[in-house]
């Protein structure tokens, strides 16, 4: 195969990649337009009608309360998407400083950033999460904080070997005999080198994040009851599984979808900028 062939192949999206990205899209619509998409209020509560099963007036069902299944799994794409990103967002940026500091500066800062990392590793990230809601409070957005500083550490060391790879470079030598000054070859010079690479994790700690953010909601430490948001449906909705399965079956199959598609969208990204 010529060098332009192997070009062309390594530029072309696969199918799989792209049916991913259209299923991120479509839940990223339903976050921003549920208002208008919903074809009912996720809120309105019929108590004499109860859970019912899918029907031409409510597509699939309601739940207990008589609230619309579909209109409140539109809603919860709101609270599904906008965790994680805060998620993915907090840990880019802890682990993009600490990654930089670690890998260009070395010695004793790079001792201590790697402790902090061993220190993270060794905790388990949801049951840290449970205790410290549980103790604090706070709720969604204390979760989200804490599942932001423990998704850092992966990252820190994913960054740190990045820029051990661009530091003897001759670039930077040169940057150096220049005398630009160590923000500058980290922020305006590094960086952008190994920002593919970066942007990459990211993607899969939003997807980490949905998932873990979904089972706290479930074991009821997430959003507020009666928020509509995908976990906490699933929670709210077991016991009705075999008068109304898709109560609890939609809102399943959109964290999975959703979580699946993020991660083959990062493996992607991963396989074609990190390589």
């Amino acid at each position: 195969m010529s060098a332009p062939a192997i070009s062309e192949t390594r530029r072309r999206v696969p199918i799989v990649i792209l049916i991913a990205a259209l299923i991120v899209t479509a839940m990223v619509i339903c976050a921003i337009l549920g208002e208008k998409i919903a074809p009912d209020s996720p809120f309105l509560q019929r108590l004499g009608v109860g859970d019912t099963p899918p029907s031409p007036v409510h597509v699939a069902g309601t739940d207990l309360l008589g609230r619309d299944v579909l209109s409140r799994v539109i809603y919860g794409a709101r609270t599904a998407l906008v965790g994680p990103v805060v998620v993915a967002a907090g840990a880019f940026a802890i682990a993009t400083l600490l990654g930089l500091l670690s890998g260009y500066l070395g010695g004793l800062v790079d001792s201590a950033i790697m402790r902090w990392v061993d220190f993270m590793f060794a905790l388990p990230g949801p049951l840290v999460a449970i205790v410290v809601v549980g103790v604090v409070g706070g709720g969604y957005w204390t979760a989200v904080l804490v599942l932001a500083v423990l998704f850092s550490a992966p990252d820190t060391r994913i960054v740190r070997s990045a820029v051990l790879e661009q530091r003897p470079l001759p670039y930077i030598d040169a940057a150096r005999t220049l005398g630009i000054s160590r923000t500058r070859i980290l922020f305006v010079h590094i960086l952008p080198n190994i920002a593919p690479i970066i942007l990459a994790y990211v993607v899969l700690d939003f997807a980490f994040a949905l998932v873990n953010l979904a089972g706290l909601s479930f074991l009821g430490l997430g959003v507020e009851p009666g928020t509509p948001d995908w976990g906490r449906m699933l929670f709210e909705n077991r016991s009705i599984l075999f008068s109304n399965p898709v109560a609890l079956l939609l809102p399943a199959v959109m964290i999975i979808l959703t979580a699946v598609s993020m991660n083959l969208i990062g493996d992607w990204l991963y396989e074609r900028f990190a390589k």
